[in-house]
């Protein structure tokens, strides 16, 4: 699994810190941060986050 974001889309809102909070994180800068290949084992936390961003910024590729 990868985890790709469109970083000119997220605006930093956090919503997938809190779905998935081994793969994102917000960095003391404020800008995300995230593991672009987790493993498969968080792959229902990863989908939850994708789907909660609130500007769809998050894809996964198998």
């Amino acid at each position: 699994m990868k985890v790709v974001v469109d970083m000119d889309r997220c605006q930093d809102h956090g919503q997938c810190v809190f779905s998935a909070p081994e793969v994102f994180r917000i960095n003391a800068s404020g800008r995300l941060e995230f593991v672009g290949e987790p493993d498969e084992a968080l792959r229902d936390a990863v989908e939850e986050a994708a789907d909660v961003c609130p500007l769809q910024a998050i894809t996964i590729e198998d």
